[in-house]
């Protein structure tokens, strides 16, 4: 297999439906369109938003049951190059539906199959095999991994000389900052929980997420701040940028946008100034789009050159 600057790991992926709909009524059929099926999951979209910078990685995914398999073949016809573990249990669904009469969306999302000891070990094998100059380890955790498993990921990197970047919350995201990560994605409310306080405001954020890169848990930190943009600290900068003001169809998969604009740009020698822009740039992107798209690469140019001067 050939060599990969990027990897990314999506241990609990889905294939994503989305649909429309007319009048949301307890008890009566609704009746939908015809379905738009994507490969999800954090690692996944990731790929994607990579591929559609120009960029290349390799993704590597669980994927059981016939589900798995429509998940491999819409991975296939992105053009992305990927390496599936097989699992026991189905891939799981998630299902975006929009509510044409009110523009309203509801999105619904299952928990995904447990992964056994032996379907663990195989994915930090596959990971171990491999040495990316960056390493995305992205997406929520299936039934039967301890919250330790990306600290497991982080210790993996680190013998890799691969820098890690991780996108997920909670324990895990805890855990991983015992051993380190090269980049952390929170919003503020998850970085108020890393910290131990109830909430932080904005002019709290700069010096909370030091605290953290202070500690060892990761040399640089973003936060997501919704729709009035991002911030990105490190131990000696801070780079504040607006979100751009959009049309918003759909927030599906803007983080995982965010994370792929900026690895995409870390691997392109850009600035962390350009990291930041291009990070919200294709985030943005991706909410002009309904359901389970993501974004166009022209878009997120547009707001890129955009956001250049801010």
């Amino acid at each position: 297999m050939n060599s990969f600057d990027i990897v990314t790991l999506t241990v609990n992926p889905a294939l994503d439906k989305s649909t429309h709909f007319k009048g949301l009524v307890a008890e009566q059929k609704i009746r939908c369109e015809e379905p738009r099926f994507d490969a999800g999951g954090g690692g996944i979209n990731v790929s994607k938003a990579i591929s559609r910078l120009g960029g290349s990685s390799l993704a590597v995914f669980t994927s059981g049951g016939p589900s798995g398999k429509v998940l491999e073949d819409l991975v296939a016809k992105e053009a992305i190059a990927f390496e599936a573990i097989p699992i026991q249990t189905w891939t799981r669904e998630s299902f975006v539906a929009v509510d044409s009469n009110t523009n309203s969306q509801y999105r619904f999302g299952f928990t995904g199959g447990e992964i056994t000891d032996e379907e663990e070990k195989a994915v930090l094998e596959a990971v171990a095999n491999l040495k990316p100059k960056f390493l995305v380890a992205s997406g929520s955790l299936n039934e039967g991994l301890t919250p330790d498993f990306y600290q497991k990921v982080a210790e993996i990197a680190k013998k890799l000389n691969s820098k890690l970047i991780v996108d997920t919350s909670g324990e895990a995201l805890k855990k991983v900052l015992e051993t380190g990560a090269y980049l952390i994605k929170p919003n503020v409310g998850e970085l108020a929980k890393l910290i131990g306080v109830e909430r932080l405001e904005m002019e709290e954020v700069n010096e909370a997420a030091k605290q953290i890169i202070a500690k060892g848990g990761a040399e640089i930190v973003v936060v997501s701040l919704g729709p009035q943009g991002a911030v990105l600290v490190t131990k000696d900068s801070y780079e504040f940028v607006p979100a751009p003001n959009v049309a918003k169809r759909s927030t599906v998969g803007a983080g995982d946008s965010m994370v792929g604009g900026m690895v995409w740009a870390l691997s392109q020698n850009k600035s962390l100034k350009e990291v930041i822009r291009w990070g919200v740039a294709c985030g943005s992107a991706a909410t002009m789009n309904e359901g389970t798209q993501l974004f166009k690469g022209a878009d997120a140019q547009r707001l890129f050159d955009w956001l250049k001067d801010k």
